[in-house]
């Protein structure tokens, strides 16, 4: 079925230098021939943090995930410069005339890393751990993924059909999200007591070695793999928490390519010899309230505090040309975007007025540390930027500030009046963004906000087939959550990385992913 998406062209191949020419001699008769090119054995990529998790149904961060997708395989994938859906782990599939039950035909003679076999079974164990009864709290991708699954029914070793309980039209988009829907071994998980998290087998291209926090994790390649084998033997992620660090670490060949850059370091890539990666985001950057507090159940108060901070002015202060403002939820290139969508817009006069009659005098913010895909500045930049707004009109704000991993387990907490988060588009699709307002997971929907109404319309965009009524649905429901301020969306960031002038073969892909698998660099 055809989508309002624009492919964004992510595959980036950069020449390598070819060795010169062996000599020869005139009296000798053969022919002058180029040596091969000839590359490292270890590709290191360097990110702002440690991955919470390497179990892809417990962990819901990009840091994590960027590992995860060169571990493991799902049935489906997206195509390398879209996300189009493509064949995987499954070979094939076909869909009910009601659209309730797919069934796959898998590929055959496919192992994990471990040895166990890759067949139906397995992917109903990975799928019924994250099911109810069995499904845990700390799953946060389940619903996303799994939510409409009524149960999966194994027809034979290498034929699997999954029966849902209503229509999802973002069903097969789901299935290829590096979340969730990645395929473990069900022995590791038996093993290790339902978990994986410091133990990841899957039947990708390559293989868990180590995890050494705060340092690195270490992968080798898979020998056995039932695809084309990667390049590189060795990939290392590296963990570099200062974004000058990280691009010094470049600069002086210790790593061959970076992420969660800033406007602030571009000019130290460039001149210290390096290439700067840059394509359109996926994603959103934004300010939550939340909505279970004295203060911000009242929309009055929500919309007072939006009114006093210039959105306009602080993209373009802190993200300096590499972020554009977000005037929806919604990405401009993703199907249900609408420009006739209004949020809250700057008005100091209107936000004191607000303020006065709300009694807001003080403010409680929590903020992240490390550097995001979509925030480079850090939450702690954008939070100290708005405090400055909100001081001009009278408000007091206190911002607490913790690492990524910390971050997470105080938002599940829930002690704030404001937090600051983002997403990044793991499927192409609208729900994707937008259930997220729906979702029962504090650690997912941070506002905490449970309205009937628009679950409802999340249902109802759900069970629609693509097409412009489809996209009517979400552009209506950013609408409704916009005339409630549950969010102040800030921006939507570019996918920035940076590379040494030898690397090249990597697919920085619009879900965020990279994909190391044909990456190599020169010698």
């Amino acid at each position: 079925m055809k989508r309002n998406v624009r492919s964004l062209a992510l595959v980036l191949v950069v020449a390598l230098c070819v060795a010169a020419l062996a000599g020869c001699s005139a009296s000798s008769g053969t022919k002058p021939t180029a040596s091969a090119p000839t590359f490292k054995d270890t590709f290191t990529y360097a990110q702002g943090a440690d991955p919470r998790g390497l179990d892809p149904a417990l962990v819901d961060d990009g840091e994590s995930s960027k590992i995860i997708v060169n571990i493991y395989e799902g049935l489906l994938k997206y195509a390398p410069d879209s996300t189009k859906v493509e064949p995987a782990l499954a070979e094939s599939w076909t869909i009910s005339d009601d659209g309730l039950s797919y069934t796959f035909k898998l590929k055959q003679g496919v192992k994990f890393h471990d040895g166990t076999d890759f067949n139906a079974d397995a992917v109903k164990f990975n799928i019924d751990r994250q099911l109810p009864p069995k499904v845990t709290a700390d799953m946060g991708y389940a619903g996303f993924v799994f939510g409409s699954v009524k149960d999966v029914v194994v027809v034979d070793p290498s034929t699997v059909t999954i029966n849902l309980n209503q229509k999802n039209t973002a069903f097969l988009a789901n299935l290829a999200m590096s979340l969730a829907a990645p395929m473990v071994s069900p022995k590791a998980l038996t093993d290790g007591n339902n978990s994986v998290m410091e133990a990841p087998v899957g039947t990708g291209p390559y293989k868990f070695v180590k995890w050494s926090k705060g340092e690195n994790v270490v992968l080798v390649r898979n020998d056995d793999y039932w695809g084309e084998k990667a390049k590189t033997k060795n990939v290392v992620f590296r963990f570099i928490s200062d974004n000058s660090a990280r691009v010094l670490a470049l600069n002086n060949g210790e790593v061959d390519m970076i992420d969660g850059i800033d406007a602030t370091v571009v000019d130290k890539v460039t001149q210290g010899g390096d290439k700067l990666f840059e394509a359109p985001g996926m994603n959103v950057n934004y300010m939550a309230y939340n909505t279970t507090t004295a203060m911000f159940k009242d929309v009055a108060a929500r919309k007072a505090v939006s009114q006093a901070i210039n959105v306009d002015e602080l993209v373009k202060s802190l993200y300096q040309g590499y972020s554009e403002k977000a005037t929806t939820i919604l990405p401009t290139f993703v199907p249900g975007y609408s420009a006739d969508v209004q949020q809250v817009g700057y008005d100091e006069a209107a936000a004191k007025a607000g303020l006065a009659a709300a009694g807001i005098k003080k403010i409680h913010m929590i903020a992240y540390t490390n550097p995001r895909p979509y925030n480079a500045a850090t939450g702690v930049a954008l939070a100290t930027a708005i405090q400055g707004y909100l001081q001009k009109v009278g408000v007091e704000c206190t911002i607490d500030t913790f690492d990524w991993t910390t971050y997470k387990a105080k938002v599940k907490e829930g002690n704030y009046d404001i937090a600051f988060y983002g997403w990044i588009g793991d499927n192409g699709d609208p729900d994707n963004f937008l259930n997220l307002l729906a979702d029962k997971d504090p650690s997912m929907n941070i506002a905490r906000w449970q309205d009937p109404v628009y679950i409802d319309m999340i249902k109802k965009g759900l069970q629609t087939a693509n097409g412009p009524e489809r996209d009517a649905q979400y552009a209506a429901m950013e609408k409704y959550v916009a005339e409630r301020a549950i969010w102040l969306p800030i921006s939507h960031a570019k996918t920035l990385a940076a590379y040494g002038p030898k690397a090249s073969g990597f697919n920085y892909h619009v879900t965020g992913n990279v994909f190391l698998s044909k990456a190599v660099v020169g010698q």
